[in-house]
């Protein structure tokens, strides 16, 4: 029994449905924020989804700011100009509003804008989170517009220390958004491309956090269904952008695959944190091309368990069959199958190798893999990735 100890925390009030952005002024009021800073990418500040959305805050009298300087691996200096943005137009909390870069930013802003030491001191390695000054920390409506990262759930942020080119999670349980409004219908106008690469980020999600080793079994679960959510609807939403209940079915996964990490993740993400820090890749899509090459890695550790989560999908053949249903899935989507089909004009030496390699082994995600991921094996992983050799 002693191995049977664990910690579980659930997210978030999640107002789950199409159509329910409309209560945005709603979920304001009732997480006490009266004037917010609305946080977004610049590529989304230009379309109608934000016009009309701000449009529901100007018919209810809502007064706000906008701040769109937001990288997709957002960095330092977005963070310390979403600051500065909070701080001149003097509000008191923040909607965070699009897909993963946005979420993350925007929490982090909220986060970090009444805090009096650097960013960095706040990552999420043993118990870093206390030194925060807890009631400084304003409060997030967050409103997910991608069905991938899950962000909207969680209580931590993704930033690119630029000096070091590395990815930090930064970590606080109030990081945690008082209300989630998950409108499916914000998602209809998503690019194929940013479907395809959100959706398998939220694969990933599940897939990993029902891999990693300890005892979770309520993540377990959650992982299992959110796996099959995606098999079922992923393909459904790249083919018909319009189908809202793939949509919606996406954005269930998405949260389910956040909610269920608080388990851990593993070389899958410990591989893509470089590649996309270094390369400014799409973070989900370099998930995506890892999947394969780190599922058959860990086939010693886990291959029970995807025999059961294969059975549980319908999917025939066990590991084999459930290997195969990943690059059934990967190819439906245009998912390149090596790193060098994601990244144009790629050139990669034995140095820069050796690199991503050390960077992968230390990234906070790695100790969460069933098997040790060692910097030979590292090395392996990304050879075969290079190469395409599952």
């Amino acid at each position: 029994m002693s191995k049977l100890v664990s910690k579980w925390n659930y997210p978030t009030t999640v107002r789950f449905g199409a159509g329910r952005i409309s209560e945005l002024p709603d979920a304001l009021a009732a997480t006490g924020i009266k004037k917010p800073l609305f946080v977004t990418d610049p590529g989304l500040a230009k379309l109608p989804v934000v016009a009309s959305t701000l449009k529901i805050l100007d018919e209810a009298k809502v007064p706000y700011g906008v701040f769109s300087e937001v990288k997709p691996n957002p960095i330092e200096s977005n963070l310390t100009a979403g600051i500065a943005a909070f701080k001149k137009g003097k509000h008191d909390g923040v909607i965070a509003f699009g897909g993963g870069s946005a979420l993350d930013l925007g929490k982090l802003i909220a986060f970090q804008a009444g805090q009096t030491r650097p960013v960095w001191d706040f990552e999420d390695i043993g118990d870093w989170w206390a030194r925060a000054n807890a009631d400084a920390i304003v409060p997030i409506v967050a409103v997910p517009t991608t069905a991938g990262t899950g962000s909207e759930v969680g209580r931590a942020g993704v930033i690119t220390h630029e000096e070091s080119h590395t990815k930090k999670v930064i970590f606080h349980p109030k990081m945690l958004p008082g209300i989630v409004i998950a409108d499916p219908a914000l998602s209809v106008g998503m690019p194929a491309f940013i479907t395809a690469g959100t959706g398998m980020d939220a694969l990933a999600h599940c897939l990993e956090a029902y891999c990693a080793p300890g005892y979770h079994p309520m993540a377990d679960g959650i992982a299992v269904e959110g796996v099959r959510l995606v098999f079922e609807n992923l393909p459904k939403a790249y083919a018909d952008g319009k189908d809202l209940t793939a949509r919606a079915h996406m954005m269930s996964a998405a949260a389910m695959g956040a909610t269920a990490f608080q388990k851990g993740l593993g070389a899958i993400h410990s591989l893509s944190h470089p590649i996309g820090a270094l390369y400014d890749t799409h973070h989900g899509m370099t998930n995506a091309v890892f999947m394969p090459y780190v599922l058959a890695f860990n086939r010693e550790a886990i291959e029970g368990k995807i025999e059961r989560l294969a059975a549980y999908c319908g999917i025939k053949g066990g590991f084999n069959g459930f290997a195969k249903a990943i690059i059934k899935l990967r190819k439906e989507l245009k998912v390149p199958h090596t790193l060098g089909g994601l990244i144009k004009d790629l050139d990669m030496d034995k140095k820069r190798k050796a690199l991503i390699a050390d960077m992968a082994i230390v990234d906070p995600t790695a100790g969460g893999n069933p098997v040790k991921l060692t910097k030979k094996a590292a090395l392996s992983l990304l050879e075969n990735s290079l190469s395409g050799t599952v």
